[in-house]
């Protein structure tokens, strides 16, 4: 594995990469690699000859009051799982090399519908640093196909928006979320959970699968079970931000004829901030008699 920090590093592998008519794959992340990295890398593989993993802690996405500093830094452990899992460039970029003129007068990237609502609403400015970042990546990178994480789920949705409409030549494909043995959802910020956080930490996980299997069930008051679960949450020792049921594909309300949907929850074990996802395929509407 070759490991650079230059723009234009990148750009001459993935060029001799081209001339040989090599497909190429981005995994697009903050660091602190653990296994729902390894399973993007995986796909990324199997999708692409070629795979780049971007390490980029992005200052734009963090809100003035939230952990940019105390984000986890482990880049010889990221070195060493990407290497191990076939990754042919890892990218770890400065701050400088990305923003040159300063990630305060840097131009964003907006997608207005989708970056106001869940996340966007609990972290205003957030989506757009992630637009932002994305875009660059996807321009430094140029990848046929980027591979991120369902667990993030707002960010996938915004990112395959973003692609389509600015024209970019670039699959955007989806890895479930990978979740420890009790359902916990892999994340950088676990490692802040202290022992009894940890052990109350998975009853996200838990309120997600209790929504899923009421929908299932054939229940259809979407506030009632959000309402639900945003209580199930705060009687578990959450201090949840939001529980909701929304499309699959857009983040809209679910409407009559809706077919797909997610189950999408935000919240705070202590100091840790923690999120989670579940898709949830509803059953069809039984037919009126007559």
């Amino acid at each position: 594995m070759e490991s650079v920090t230059r723009i234009q590093s990148v750009r001459e592998r993935v060029a001799e990469w081209r001339t040989a008519a090599q497909s190429v794959a981005l995994v697009q992340t903050m660091g602190c690699l653990h296994k729902g990295h390894l399973a993007l890398i995986s796909e990324a593989r199997q999708r692409a000859k070629r795979v780049v993993v971007s390490v980029f802690i992005n200052p734009l996405q963090f809100g003035p009051q939230e952990d940019h500093g105390r984000y986890p830094r482990t880049s010889e452990h990221d070195k060493e799982l990407a290497g191990e899992a076939g990754v042919d460039v890892l990218f770890a970029p400065t701050t400088f090399e990305i923003f040159p003129t300063g990630f305060e007068r840097s131009t964003r990237v907006d997608v207005p519908d989708l970056s106001r609502i869940l996340e966007g609403q609990s972290r205003p400015a957030h989506f757009e640093g992630v637009a932002t970042i994305t875009t660059k990546f996807l321009q430094i990178v140029q990848p046929d196909v980027a591979v991120l994480g369902e667990k993030d789920y707002q960010h996938l949705i915004i990112a395959r928006r973003l692609v389509a409409d600015l024209c970019m030549p670039v699959e955007v494909a989806a890895v479930a979320v990978v979740r420890d043995h009790d359902g916990l959802a892999y994340g950088a910020r676990n490692r802040f959970l202290t022992p009894r956080e940890r052990n109350l930490a998975p009853r996200l996980y838990e309120s997600l699968k209790h929504a899923k299997r009421r929908l299932g069930e054939g229940e259809r008051d979407f506030a009632l079970l959000q309402d639900a679960g945003y209580r199930e949450l705060e009687r578990a020792g959450f201090a949840p931000e939001y529980f909701s049921i929304r499309q699959a594909g857009d983040l809209l309300p679910p409407r009559f004829e809706t077919r797909d949907v997610v189950v999408l929850a935000a919240a705070r074990l202590g100091s840790t901030r923690l999120v989670d996802c579940m898709p949830a395929p509803l059953p069809p509407r039984a037919r009126a008699a007559g």
